[in-house]
């Protein structure tokens, strides 16, 4: 199929944040092209965001319901091929769940779901369809973290025995919400947000990160959720102990109520052999420690790192990537998987977070503020994982 993958967008009107954010990334490698969308619940907001795109008045809705219905109805070589969606939470699952009974394909912002029960119902709809569903777990698109990645499968860093995973920002210190900044409003809102803020914010993108990397599934876990902020909602600030199965022990830690922190996103993983460090905030580099010798570091664009890692740079080395390369590397990856099953053709496995990362993703969150809130602070993790058949 020699053309580019049409796509439809639901959220990310005027003044969204990570509306932009998907749609640069998308479009970054030619591949795909934003001809629709449903930008606002507003449909005077959603007209005048698809005018700020430039886009056909005709292909810009006033609701998603509208969008599904309309977009099934063209042709097969006019209608899009799949919709990303960049709602607050409360609106991943009826969105989803309406374009993929209307037979498209979709790209969701994490964390996927509400709650964990829409996340089970998610899945079945998902399988039931024959639909590519990717998540945009962005971190897990870094060059450098898939090397990092690599180098656990392969052994190099001996048998996994801890992780110390942390997320700190600090925007949240203040009562934000009280503002009408938008970013803050529906995040601190249980009806939008869900049963969690930080952890659900970006403590579900340190585990994610964390599971990645490693493959290990959590066995129990203990944590303590914090909200610090008089007159907040929910958590801004969370400390979990976590037990893996077969062992290994980790530590995550978020907070967005940390002066000084923009977006400290850091792993370390330490293996019988070695361990590794990985920081967001300096992406181009891996860090690989040694008990008694000096460390080695890796940089991003070298031919000595792995396929995965420079099948997943764009520039030579000193040249930056980052953010938006992070998303446009899942958003390559479920091309792959949306041109096959729009060709017709048997979808084969790539390397996106699918809806199995996105189930499990809201069985942590649960269990967090369950364990937070429980007498009983080891709690146990729920069985929730299935392998996908697109699981690399």
């Amino acid at each position: 199929m020699r053309r580019k993958l049409r796509m439809g967008m639901v959220g990310g009107g005027r003044d969204a944040f990570i509306g932009a954010v998907h749609r640069h990334a998308a479009t970054l490698d030619g591949e795909i092209e934003l001809i629709a969308g449903a930008f606002s619940a507003d449909p005077k907001k959603s007209r005048l965001s698809g005018r700020d795109l430039l886009l056909d008045p005709a292909r810009v809705y006033g609701s998603y319901v509208e969008m599904a219905a309309s977009e099934a109805a063209l042709p097969n070589d006019k209608r899009i091929d799949f919709v990303s969606i960049v709602t607050p939470n409360h609106m991943h699952f009826p969105v989803a769940e309406i374009f993929l009974k209307a037979g498209f394909n979709v790209v969701c912002d994490k964390p996927m779901t509400y709650s964990l029960a829409e996340a089970r119902k998610l899945r079945t709809l998902v399988k039931r369809s024959g639909k590519v569903f990717a998540l945009t777990h962005n971190y897990t698109g870094y060059p450098m973290v898939k090397e990092g990645r690599e180098l656990v499968k392969k052994g190099r860093l001996g048998e996994i025995r801890k992780i110390v995973v942390e997320y700190s920002q600090d925007w949240l210190s203040t009562l934000l919400e009280s503002t009408g900044q938008k970013q803050a409003d529906w995040r601190t809102d249980p009806k939008r947000s869900g049963v969690a803020g930080c952890i659900g914010d970006i403590g579900s993108h340190a585990e994610n990160l964390a599971r990645y990397m490693t493959g290990l599934r959590i066995d129990s876990l203990c944590s303590d959720l914090t909200t610090f902020v008089p007159g907040r909602k929910l958590d801004d600030d969370g400390n979990i102990l976590i037990r893996y199965k077969g062992g290994a022990r980790g530590v995550l830690i978020a907070s967005q109520i940390s002066p000084g922190e923009e977006n400290n996103l850091v792993i370390r993983i330490h293996g019988s052999k070695a361990g590794l460090e990985w920081s967001q905030q300096n992406p181009e580099t891996l860090i690989i420690k040694y008990a008694g010798a000096p460390a080695k570091i890796l940089r991003r664009g070298h031919g000595y790192l792995g396929k995965t890692a420079n099948g997943n740079t764009r520039l030579p080395p000193g040249h930056p990537e980052g953010f938006i390369e992070g998303f446009a590397n899942i958003y390559k990856e479920a091309a792959k998987a949306i041109r096959e099953e729009v060709g017709g053709r048997k979808v084969k496995a790539h390397d996106y977070p699918d809806v199995e990362d996105g189930v499990y993703g809201m069985a942590f969150i649960e269990t967090t503020v369950k364990s937070s809130t429980a007498k009983q602070k080891w709690i146990k993790f729920p069985r929730v994982w299935n392998l996908s058949q697109n699981r690399r």
